[in-house]
Order: structure tokens, then C-alpha cells, then sequence
């Protein structure tokens, strides 16, 4: 593991509209190969974090460097979120596109692939997740673990470094999450994962950190 993190957020505070300090003196550093667990009670503010690592939310004091780099602009951001692929809590918040192929083809498409090329990247990316075939099938009529699965390809196709994953198995049933779980296992990206199951945890994080008032702290 390089010591050179490939996302670093430091000393990071977010202060909403209404002015609740969310994050307050939030340090993270992230490297390659290693999936770090994100804990900590409802409410404290860990969608936030993930939210602030792809630039959805802004810092109100503190900085991220990603890759090396700083990010303070929206263009910085753009060009982080082409490395760092964010699976949202609610996949009906990933997918948008009438059919699956439309939906994971989406990414690959908007960063100049051709439409063959997409089509070859959907294919693949499908049946890593174990949907072979599934390209013409109608996203709304899918069962919630495959929408999971599918929401997962989405960020996969774009081949990102890292992945920040909230709650990635929630409402799935026994099987769908222990198909969830082995894929995630199998994959070589870096990772931030948020759950409040501590069995997903601790059969997917390589160490554990936990979210609370005073920022964040090894999980003991």
C-alpha cells in the first residue's frame, strides 16, 4: 500500500443552510487497496461524508486532495468523479434510463465512448454482477436486489479507483446480500463503506473507523 492516499479529506467541517455544523474537523485518508467501514449512529452525518468525498456537498472549512490533487472547483470535482464512483443509498436515486443497458451504457457514454464500446462495457459489467442478459429488461420492474445490482454496475462501468458505497446491501434478502457481499469482496478498488450492519462490516472492511461528534476515530 502506497503511502500516499489516493483521497485525503482534512480537517473538513460542512455547516448547512440553517447553519447545524453536520461535519466538524473531519480528517480521512484513503489508499489504494485497502476498504475502510464508516460507523457511527443515524443522523451523524456519514451520507454526508461520502456526499463531501465526490463534491455533492461543499466544505464550509478544510480541503480534499484526490489523486494528488486539490479539489476546490467544480471542474476539479468533474474530473475526481471520472476515479470515484459513489453507489447512493436508494438506487432508485442511481437509475433514470428506461432499461438497464440504457442505464449502465449512461456513464461510458458520456465520457466519449462509442456506442459499441458502451455496449461492450454493459455486457461485461453486467455479467460481473451476475445479470448476464439483462440489457433490454425495464429498470423499474426490477426486484430491489437486482435495482441494487444494477445501481452497482452503473458505477462500476465507469471503471472507477475508488468506491463509496452507502449501505449497499440495505433491503436486500439473504441471498441477494451474500451475492452483494462476494462481489464486493472480489473487487480490487479502494473502498469507503457505509452500513449499519456490522456483520457486512467486518466481513468487508480491512479497517473500521467511526463517525461521532468529535469527528472521527479508529473503531475499537
Amino acid at each position: 500500500m502506497s503511502d500516499a492516499p489516493l483521497i485525503h479529506l482534512h480537517d473538513a467541517q460542512v455547516t448547512r443552510d440553517d447553519g447545524r455544523v453536520v461535519l466538524d474537523g473531519v480528517d480521512l485518508a484513503v489508499h489504494a487497496g485497502e476498504r475502510v467501514g464508516l460507523v457511527g449512529p443515524n443522523g451523524i452525518g456519514k451520507t454526508t461524508l461520502l456526499h463531501v468525498l465526490v463534491g455533492l456537498l461543499p466544505v464550509t472549512a478544510g480541503g480534499l486532495t484526490a489523486f494528488g490533487q486539490p479539489c476546490r472547483t467544480e471542474r476539479d470535482f468533474a474530473d475526481l468523479r471520472r476515479r470515484v464512483g459513489l453507489l447512493f443509498q436508494d438506487s432508485d436515486d442511481q437509475l433514470f434510463c428506461p432499461t438497464v443497458g440504457e442505464d449502465i451504457a449512461f456513464g461510458p457514454l458520456n465520457l466519449g465512448a462509442s456506442r459499441d464500446d458502451a455496449a461492450a462495457v454493459t455486457g461485461r459489467t453486467l455479467a460481473r454482477v451476475g445479470l448476464a442478459g439483462f440489457e433490454q429488461r425495464i429498470t423499474y420492474r426490477l426486484s430491489g436486489g437486482e435495482k441494487r445490482l444494477v445501481a452497482l454496475a452503473t458505477v462500476l462501468a465507469m471503471q472507477p479507483d475508488v468506491l463509496l458505497l452507502d449501505e449497499p446491501t440495505t433491503g436486500l434478502d439473504e441471498d441477494a446480500e451474500e451475492r452483494m457481499i462476494l462481489l464486493l469482496q472480489s473487487l480490487d478498488q479502494a473502498m469507503v463503506l457505509v452500513s449499519h450492519d456490522r456483520r457486512v462490516i467486518d466481513r468487508l472492511a480491512t479497517r473500521v473507523v467511526r463517525l461521532g461528534q468529535n469527528g472521527l476515530q479508529a473503531d475499537t
